[in-house]
């Protein structure tokens, strides 16, 4: 294996966290401010890119650079055991939902995931970027024209919202998706747009334009409650500007009373 082996084991149930058992020497490389906690004897350090990238100034920035287009730091975060026992660091998915090992030497060594699903992984997995070939599911797919793609043959860590179902594809069987809802596929998952069909169903069915449709042989992983669904319902709850004085409570009435009222 090019990766470093490590152990893990998942707590909790809605908001979960993964505690990663590091033997000395071995690195775990996550997104930055994932970190929970960590042991003594661990060192931190924070890199351009991935860390799996060509040596070499410019192979760190073409990694970093990759990492802007998907919204995501020009950092990441390395923990290497540097102590002669076993040690463990903690990272916590920053929503509620569910976290997902993937072991990506039984995956065919190649995930594609939505840009925002990556947790941690062993180091020597390469977190790199997915174009979409397909004009139609760039820009209507809900989750860009990009996408990220974990390759190597270690084990990586992905969180999504709600409860995740994963799902295996026959060759040529079609399931149409949410947009938003799409977590992570195989790479032999062919990925595409549907538009919905019938006027009425697209303008006011609430279910949005387009379809995510994907045709097997592979793995699919789907997620009940996509954070941007989530924080839509959020955003429409939230009072109008200087709220309701029907909410009433002390930290309002303390504030009001600061101002006069």
């Amino acid at each position: 294996m090019n990766n470093h082996e490590i152990d893990f084991k998942i707590y909790g149930d809605d908001m979960q966290f993964v505690e990663v058992e590091l033997d000395p020497n071995e690195t775990v490389i996550a997104e930055a401010g994932s970190l929970m906690m960590m042991e003594d004897g661990i060192k931190m350090e924070t890199i351009f890119g991935d860390g799996a990238s060509s040596s070499g100034l410019m192979g760190k920035l073409f990694s970093a650079g990759k990492r802007i287009l998907t919204g995501e730091s020009l950092f990441m975060t390395t923990f290497t055991n540097v102590d002669q026992g076993k040690r463990h660091v903690s990272f916590a998915s920053p929503y509620p939902g569910k976290i997902i090992p993937m072991d990506l030497s039984e995956l065919g060594g190649k995930i594609v995931c939505q840009k925002d699903a990556f947790l941690a992984a062993a180091k020597g997995v390469s977190v790199g970027v997915e174009f979409q070939r397909k004009i139609g599911a760039g820009f209507f797919g809900g989750e860009g024209f990009i996408m990220q793609k974990l390759e190597g043959d270690g084990m990586a860590f992905v969180h999504a919202g709600g409860t995740i179902h994963k799902k295996e594809l026959a060759p040529g069987e079609l399931l149409r998706v949410d947009t938003g809802c799409l977590v992570a596929m195989t790479k032999g998952v062919d990925y595409d747009i549907e538009f919905v069909k019938g006027i009425k169903t697209a303008l006011f069915g609430g279910e949005g334009l387009f379809f995510a449709t994907l045709r097997g042989p592979g793995t699919v992983w789907v997620q009940s409650l996509p954070f941007s669904r989530l924080a839509s319902r959020v955003f429409a709850a939230m009072p109008a500007a200087g709220g309701s004085r029907d909410e009433g409570s002390i930290a309002r009435g303390v504030f009001d009373l600061f101002n006069g009222d």
